[in-house]
């Protein structure tokens, strides 16, 4: 029995999958709002940055080794149910599937705002007016959100031949915006302005608390990358091309970001910055806009709205082939393992997370915060990664036929090391991120990320219990489906 998936994304459809992941709104918008969010940061963004990155690759080796041994649609689910236990990797992906529909759900909302700076920029005040209404606020999100998945509908060639123009298309455009930034200075920004600001800011003494509360919040950037292992099913030669391209999509993610924000805040001082966060929403492109000219002032802001839309596609892509695995894997329902005769897509699994993004976007007009949505992201995220370092250090002694198959980093002591030093890290991160929500100020306990996480683990608990006591009903031995690797 075959799974049906087509292996025929290579190299660097799988790479673009990962920084396509990574690199969307929250380039433009997190590392210049945290100025509000976290109090205190002031110009050790940077570092905080840096420090984000270092359990992202920890988290990310986690993943090229359980990817090289274990290449199947579904990434994280497959991993952790087979090194640690099938619960665990349902409840956990449960909730990473939850959250990552939603997050495709508010970027999909939140394009009609960035295509309306655009007409802004341009000086067309009546397209801007238009895309404020409520008809547009919502027709434009649905529009684009069921123009993707007719894309990933149409099979592996399709996605590709789309999302690398438009990862391509957005790197062109925030090099504008890089070098821009590197261009002008504080001054020209003052005057470009007519900001009053002092020129010399004492910065704030930083606590390790607040650095690494920033340092979480960061880390949300770096989300993303495992939609390279969720698509191991439709990779060609797996145990070599997912690693590679999680390492590349990590590796080049972190340089841009870096470069990104280096440059935003060269040319615009931290304490304007954190000026700017505390009286309004902010971004990248309307920092800096204010120092360009028209057109270039529009293809910056025109960039942050490609860089959103291409989410989209690939994010679609990791959401609907953790359902398919789970399906596989009869933990649910199983209708929504079929594929598609002709484009060998799961093409249920596809139209169930479109349709639960559809209600996120329905959602959006509730929202109260941005930042609600990325904490619990954030929060299961992070559970997720843990689990996959625990996978690293159970996987031998749980199933040491699948641990004889790892291609990367195969010297015991050092997955070990690295996976311990990934466990506690990342700990580190989840229990700051934890405490930061359970103690922040909010109106009423749904506006706290952990409540609403716990309840959708409760959610994927009782899907689990339903479908896994039907697989014993029929006689079905449950052991035996996680004691090896679905089919090719």
């Amino acid at each position: 029995m075959r799974s049906g998936l087509a292996r025929e994304m290579g190299l660097v459809g799988l790479t673009a999958t990962g920084i396509a992941s990574m690199v969307g709104a929250g380039i433009n918008v997190i590392p210049f709002m945290i100025q509000r969010h976290v109090p205190g940061i002031g110009p050790n963004v940077l570092l905080a940055y840096l420090a984000a990155a270092v359990p992202a690759a920890l988290a990310g080796l986690a993943y090229a080794i359980l990817a090289s041994a274990m290449p199947r649609a579904g990434g994280s689910y497959i991993y952790a149910s087979r090194a640690l236990n099938p619960y665990l990797g349902f409840i956990a992906s449960f909730s990473q599937w939850f959250s990552l529909c939603v997050a495709i759900g508010v970027v999909s909302y939140l394009l009609v705002p960035f295509l309306r700076d655009v007409a802004l920029a341009a000086g067309a005040s009546g397209a801007a007016i238009t895309l404020e209404g409520g008809v547009a606020r919502l027709a434009i999100p649905l529009l684009v959100l069921w123009t993707f998945v007719f894309v990933n509908l149409r099979g592996v060639r399709a996605y590709e031949r789309v999302l690398v123009p438009l990862l391509a298309l957005t790197f062109v455009l925030s090099a504008l915006l890089i070098v821009a930034g590197f261009w002008f200075g504080p001054d020209d920004y003052r005057r470009a302005a007519g900001a009053q600001a002092l020129v010399d800011v004492p910065a704030p003494a930083t606590s390790l608390r607040t650095f690494v509360t920033a340092a979480a919040l960061l880390f949300s950037s770096f989300i993303g990358f495992d939609s390279i292992a969720q698509a191991g099913g439709e990779a060609r030669d797996p145990g070599r091309t997912l690693p590679l391209a999680i390492g590349l999509a990590i590796g080049g993610v972190t340089v841009f970001y870096m470069l990104f924000a280096a440059a935003v805040y060269h040319a615009v001082p931290w304490y304007l910055v954190q000026q700017e966060a505390l009286r309004h929403d902010i971004s990248a492109p309307g920092l800096l806009g204010i120092l360009l000219p028209v057109p270039l002032r529009v293809a910056i802001v025109a960039g942050a709205a490609v860089a959103l839309a291409k989410d989209l596609p690939a994010m679609l892509l990791g959401v609907s082939r953790l359902m398919f695995a789970w399906a596989e894997d009869g933990v649910f329902p199983r209708a929504v393992a079929a594929v598609h005769p002709r484009f060998r897509t799961p093409h249920l699994a596809i139209l169930a997370s479109a349709t639960m993004a559809s209600l996120g976007i329905l959602g959006s007009h509730l929202a109260g915060d941005f930042f609600l949505g990325v904490d619990i992201l954030v929060t299961s995220m992070l559970v997720t990664f843990l689990l996959m370092c625990f996978s690293v250090l159970a996987l031998p002694r749980r199933n040491p036929a699948l641990a004889r198959d790892v291609r990367v980093v195969r010297n015991r002591r050092v997955q070990v090391a690295l996976s311990l030093a990934g466990i506690a890290l990342l700990g580190v991160l989840l229990v700051v991120h934890t405490l930061k929500d359970l103690t922040a100020p909010v109106s009423a306990w749904y506006f706290r990320s952990t409540p609403v996480w716990l309840l959708v683990m409760g959610l994927g608990s009782a899907v689990y219990a339903r479908e896994v006591s039907a697989l014993r009903r029929r006689g079905v031995n449950v052991d035996a489906i996680f004691a090896t690797l679905p089919p090719e």
